[in-house]
């Protein structure tokens, strides 16, 4: 690798992934929006009394993002709900499972909740294709890693093996 090239290849679970409350029903007043961090395996969304994310008004198990293998966090919505990659404006879309990256704001029911993840971790295009543009003239990364090993240890821990 040169000094110029640069990857998002961090560790397995690095660059602090968390979702932020963007909007809903709440008025912050000025104070900090709710985080959450996904520490997880898997992450539910609800309006169950046990979900990780508990947002009054969906069901009780709205939407879930689970840790995969290859270190990328993937929601799935499991009622109505808009995903970052939905197309359309209705809110009755059940798109298939989607990879977030950072920025990618999902809306269900009254709230939108923003995928935060550090650059350096986010398995995408490293710095966005700003180092030395895109396509053919732009420098690549190194293959991902495998994070496969870590993945089985962090779901065995978590009882979750799926």
């Amino acid at each position: 690798m040169t000094r110029d090239d640069t990857t998002t290849h961090a560790g397995y679970g690095e660059g602090n992934p968390v979702l932020v409350l963007a909007m809903g029903e709440l008025d912050w007043s000025g104070q900090p929006q709710p985080v959450f961090p996904l520490r997880r395996q898997r992450t539910t969304i609800g309006s169950a009394p046990d979900a990780d994310v508990r947002l009054d008004g969906l069901a009780p198990v709205h939407a879930e993002v689970r840790h995969d293998d290859r270190d990328d966090y993937v929601l799935t919505l499991l009622a109505p709900g808009l995903a970052p990659m939905s197309t359309g404006d209705t809110p009755t879309d059940l798109p298939a499972p989607q990879v977030l990256h950072s920025g990618a704001t999902v809306r269900l029911g009254s709230w939108a909740l923003t995928f935060q993840r550090a650059e350096a971790a986010d398995h995408g295009r490293p710095a966005g294709g700003r180092s030395g543009g895109e396509g053919e003239r732009g420098a690549g990364q190194p293959p991902r890693p495998d994070y496969r090993a870590d993945h089985e240890g962090a779901a065995r821990r978590e009882g979750d093996g799926r």
